[in-house]
C-alpha cells in the first residue's frame, strides 16, 4: 500500500516547516511526498530545495487551495492520497493507524479518514 501525501501551500513557508517535519516523524512513512506551491513568494521554494530536497516541489500560479490540491492529485503515484494543510500537523501515528484500519477493512473500504 503506497500512500502519497499532498500537500497545498501558499506563503506559509514556516507552518509548512513544521507540517513536513510531522510528516517525517511518521512511524509509516510515505512512498512520496508533493508540496504544490500556489505561488507563494516568502521564500517556500527555497526552503523546501534546503531543508527537504526530496520532496516533490510543483509550482502554479496562484488559483486557489482547491486547484492545488488537484495539481497534487494529478501528480500523485501512491495508490493511497492522504491531504495536509501547511498549517496543520499529524500525530507520528497517524499513517500507521489508517493503514491498518485499511487493511481491516480487507478491500472494501474507499476511504479513511482520522
Amino acid at each position: 500500500m503506497n500512500i502519497s501525501v499532498i500537500i497545498p501551500t501558499y506563503n506559509r513557508s514556516q507552518s509548512l516547516h513544521r507540517a513536513l517535519q510531522s510528516v517525517y516523524r511518521q512511524t509509516l512513512m510515505p512512498g512520496e511526498i508533493i508540496v504544490v506551491d500556489d505561488g507563494s513568494n516568502d521564500g517556500t521554494e527555497q526552503m523546501l530545495r534546503n531543508e527537504f530536497p526530496e520532496v516533490r516541489y510543483i509550482y502554479q500560479q496562484n488559483r486557489g487551495v482547491s486547484a492545488a490540491r488537484n495539481r497534487g492529485i494529478a501528480a500523485a503515484s501512491g495508490d493511497w492520497l492522504a491531504f495536509l494543510d501547511s498549517d496543520d500537523q499529524w500525530l507520528p501515528e497517524k499513517l500507521q493507524k489508517q493503514r491498518q484500519a485499511l487493511a481491516r477493512s480487507q478491500g472494501d473500504a474507499g476511504l479513511s479518514y482520522r
